[in-house]
């Protein structure tokens, strides 16, 4: 079945004009997927699960969006369109197999949340959170405070000038965060990430260093230039807004350009504009650059939009992604195929959810206590 068909026999199913088979089909699926996701699920998680899934089978079989906002939809048709959508497109775009492997019964798992240390340059080493506001400390002429939501911010004083220290502000396996730099560019750190920094900004240069993810919106400085490095690559802007993936444990580093222009250097030197992607090799030493022109801007920021999202990805790509969120270890038995995923999952989702909705393309996998095990 192609994507003109399955909308078409949606709308057959909303209209009445089903034949008995058809009907039943469609029914089948509906109740399919009633089985495979949590619709016990109360308020505001129930809603979110349902606009998220609406949205992403809208995209897989090519439904326009509708204008109209959920609030003002009848609610019991807006779910039953959420669960026919998604289940005409389920049986249009996964082929039949053996139902997955049941999942043992466990401590559902929480997604990660904001949480971080900062490490001063003293060796202080101080915890972060979601709190409330607080002052944190004072370095030279540098306010530090938490901000409620999990920010670090860090405002420089009048007449500040150049001091020594650099301090590391890093998340762990299951944790993210904000953080607002004295210049003020602000940086997000995706999980398992750090981002080392001076206390003020002086001199002809703003320079950083990054480890894991991070995305930057850069604060203009006609006389201040800024400076990324991470692994072998140097990433210089003016005032700009990228994204960074330079985790030690993938195979390529990638800058992403939204808004602005980046040199990117490293064996070479090249000149992203907006929509361009920089990769290159996590190798050691200088790596050469190459760039993709039309790069998918959506793809390289969905975790800071609040989203896993997959175009094509190998089961291991997937799960080192939910590893590092949900602060699990992945451990893979037999022979895993060679499979692809496209879609996205909501970084809010239970572990339980997550695997529930990777089961349904053929992601089989088995829990033992904090491991999940992927099995072919």
């Amino acid at each position: 079945m192609n994507k003109k068909e399955a909308r078409a026999l949606l709308g057959k199913y909303l209209e009445g004009r089903c034949t008995p088979e058809e009907k039943a089909a469609v029914e089948q699926w509906y109740h399919t997927l009633q089985n495979d996701y949590d619709w016990t699920l109360e308020g505001e998680r129930r809603i979110e699960m349902q606009r998220q899934l609406k949205q992403k089978i809208d995209r897989a079989i090519g439904v326009q969006r509708q204008v109209l906002p959920i609030y003002r939809r009848p609610w019991v048709q807006y779910a039953a369109a959420i669960l026919l959508v998604a289940a005409v497109a389920t049986w249009m775009l996964f082929p039949k197999q053996p139902p997955p492997v049941s999942q043992p019964v466990l401590a559902d798992v929480m997604p990660g949340s904001n949480k971080a240390t900062l490490t001063l340059g003293n060796g202080t080493v101080i915890s972060l959170d979601s709190g409330a506001n607080r002052q944190l400390t004072t370095q030279g002429n540098t306010q530090i405070n938490q901000q409620q939501g999990g920010t670090l911010v860090y405002t420089a004083g009048i007449g500040t000038v150049g001091y020594p220290d650099y301090n590391t502000l890093a998340t762990p396996k299951g944790g993210q965060y904000r953080l607002t730099l004295p210049d003020g560019s602000v940086v997000w750190l995706n999980a398992m990430s750090s981002i080392r920094f001076p206390v003020s900004f002086a001199g002809e240069e703003r320079r950083v260093e990054v480890q894991g993810e991070a995305f930057f919106e850069v604060a203009a400085s006609s006389r201040q230039s800024f400076i990324v490095t991470a692994n072998n690559t140097q990433i210089e802007v003016l005032g700009t807004r990228f994204n960074v993936s330079a985790y030690a444990d993938e195979e390529t580093l990638k800058t992403t350009l939204l808004q602005g222009k980046v040199k990117v250097s490293s064996a070479n030197t090249v000149v992203l504009s907006p929509g361009q992607q920089s990769v290159s090799n996590t190798a050691a030493g200088k790596q050469t650059i190459h760039v993709v022109s039309n790069a998918d801007t959506e793809l390289a920021v969905a975790w800071m939009n609040g989203y896993f999202q997959f175009k094509q990805a190998g089961i291991r790509e997937v799960m080192q992604q939910i590893g590092r969120w949900y602060d699990i270890e992945i451990s893979y038995e037999g022979n895993i195929p060679d499979k692809q995923f496209s879609g996205e999952i909501a970084r809010t989702s239970k572990l339980s959810e997550v695997l529930t909705g990777l089961s349904m393309s053929g992601i089989n996998t088995k829990v033992k206590g904090n491991k999940v095990i992927i099995i072919p």
